[in-house]
């Protein structure tokens, strides 16, 4: 028979409630329970300002759909921690839970900057913008090596980095929503190679290793692109939640070991689940009014421009569509590189004499899926003029990412002002 995990609950169940005898029962477990709902409620009222603006000043599509997702985060950790403490006999599932929209919060951050790219690319000629990033060493612990960002192959691998999380923290959550079903998976020990706790903790720990290792990388590479958008305060916004979560808990987990004692009602497990619970609540009146300041709408704002259904915006940010697009876009590229197809490597083109030795190869601005970025039609055999296959010499001020083109105007409507 296969082993299973030990309780983590009592077999007692607390009866009472907040009245007994006409009078309010409030013991220690109460106090905590309406700390945590006061400061969830406070969480909520401040990010639902911060995101009733953005929505009011929608002027931006393409970079406030992902602001808008980030801006969940506080709220969300604030709610399912909330009732990980209410029902602290089943904070294992809300644990979970919350854990998997870290990764939708890191991948929205990423989609972001590269939206931040591509609106100063317009200033610049592209070939010159790719031109002046050259070859350097990757960051610590890999400073040995140094790459070149110019390879279409490196920036979408720079962005799987990310996206990769998108696809593995969820899928990590579920499977131990399964298996704590099944009382397999441990979460609270004994760590041993017979539970799944172990397995699940060593993925989650590879995959978002590599998802922060790209988001490091691609700021280091754009950090002159994104001065003035405070990118160093929107990125400590989201991994200091990340790491406050990760560090209380493991320090709390230890705490029950020796120090934490159990009660009539509660497990020393149970009574370390809910401090975590309660101080994350806590913490979330915090990080979002940290967030309002970093994810600012006041840089959205249009003088004179009248204010912005709100329902657009909240559908694009619960839309996750381009989440699905940019991981299967990067999935064919890898799928092409290594089919060996011409584009994806640094074959010259047919007419190669003809457009001064340009290598047909996927640009910085086309790894990004950047609309308009795209090198030519094959010129006619006949035509001697170098002009007609140059690449694009600059980016122009309606350039987008793929794939919410607000400029056309069929993608458009009341809601979702159309960007020029």
């Amino acid at each position: 028979m296969a082993p299973t995990c030990p309780s983590e609950n009592t077999q007692a169940i607390d009866q009472s409630s907040f009245w007994s005898s006409g009078n309010l029962n409030w013991d220690e477990h109460r106090i905590g329970w309406a700390i945590a709902g006061g400061c969830a409620a406070l969480t909520v009222l401040i990010s639902l300002v911060s995101v009733a603006q953005h929505c009011r000043n929608y002027n931006k599509p393409n970079e406030q759909r992902q602001v808008l997702r980030v801006l969940y985060m506080p709220p969300v950790y604030a709610i399912v921690s909330f009732f990980s403490y209410r029902f602290f006999r089943s904070y294992t599932y809300y644990s979970l839970a919350e854990a998997a929209y870290e990764a939708v919060t890191l991948s929205a951050f990423l989609l972001l900057l590269i939206e931040y790219v591509a609106n100063t690319a317009s200033d610049h000629n592209a070939l010159k913008a790719i031109e002046r990033k050259d070859k350097r060493p990757l960051p610590i612990p890999f400073c040995c090596w140094r790459y070149r960002p110019t390879k279409a192959y490196f920036m979408y691998t720079v962005k799987w980095c990310v996206l990769q999380y998108v696809i593995i923290r969820p899928a990590c959550s579920i499977a131990g929503i399964i298996c704590e079903a099944f009382n397999v998976l441990c979460d609270s020990g004994p760590y041993s190679v017979h539970f799944a706790n172990v397995y699940l903790e060593v993925i989650d720990f590879i995959s978002i290793s590599f998802a922060l290792y790209g988001l490091l990388l691609f700021y280091g590479l754009t950090k002159d692109e994104l001065q003035g958008r405070r990118p160093l305060a929107k990125f400590l916004s989201i991994k200091l939640i990340v790491m406050f979560t990760f560090y209380q808990s493991f320090v709390f987990s230890a705490l029950a070991r020796s120090v934490i004692k159990s009660t009539q009602y509660w497990t020393a497990t149970n009574i370390a689940d809910g401090l975590n619970a309660l101080a994350i609540c806590i913490e979330m009146v915090f990080f979002s009014l940290l967030m309002m300041w970093a994810y600012t709408w006041n840089e959205y704002k249009v003088e004179g421009a009248p204010k912005t259904s709100i329902w657009r915006p909240l559908w694009d940010s619960i839309n996750f569509t381009d989440f699905v697009v940019e991981i299967f876009g990067s999935l064919k590229f890898f799928v092409d590189y290594a089919r060996g197809k011409a584009s994806m490597h640094s074959g010259r083109r047919p007419d190669a004499a003809i457009v001064n030795d340009y290598n047909k190869r996927v640009d910085f601005g086309q790894a990004f899926g950047i609309d308009g970025s795209k090198y030519p039609a094959a010129m006619d055999s006949t035509s001697c003029d170098p002009s007609a296959v140059l690449p694009r010499a600059s980016y122009d001020d309606e350039i987008h990412l793929s794939p919410y083109p607000y400029s056309e105007l069929r993608n458009a409507d009341n809601g979702s002002p159309i960007v020029q």
